[in-house]
């Protein structure tokens, strides 16, 4: 499956957002710092992440973006449908009619199909703290 730079910065900027306590706006600038985004690039994606639902925004001195959705209503296979229209993998067009791949290719369509279209944003940030708190060495003698 391939993923434009538009589609893996939509997800880290949703990422980023779900990451942070829910109710409070985050400023664009704090986003694209943390996820090393070009910010007049990561207002272009949050402005249609905003049309599709996902994001709102809030102006003024306290404002900025925050979820529209709780996190865990909002899955990956959403978010890159959206950002990506149908993704190359679920539309295989330049493929052969008659080819004995096929069947083994709707497969794996089906497969990444299941795990994106089933993971939500606070199962990922929930696996991301897991696995950042896990292998925590410790320096002490």
């Amino acid at each position: 499956m391939n993923i434009s730079v538009k589609g893996e910065y939509a997800l880290q900027a949703i990422f980023d957002l779900a990451s942070r306590p829910p109710g409070e706006p985050i400023r664009i600038a704090d986003i694209a710092k943390r996820q090393k985004i070009p910010q007049k690039f990561l207002e272009l994606i949050l402005a249609g992440l905003k049309q599709g639902g996902f994001v709102e925004s809030r102006r003024g001195a306290e404002g900025g973006y925050l979820l529209a959705r709780p996190a865990e209503s909002i899955t990956v296979g959403e978010v890159l449908n959206y950002v990506e229209g149908v993704p190359e993998g679920r539309n295989r067009s330049k493929r052969k009619v008659d080819s004995p791949f096929n069947d083994m290719w709707k497969q794996v369509d089906q497969a990444v199909s299941e795990i994106i279209d089933h993971t939500s944003f606070s199962d990922l940030h929930r696996a991301w703290l897991e696995k950042r708190t896990k292998f925590v060495p410790n320096w002490e003698i």
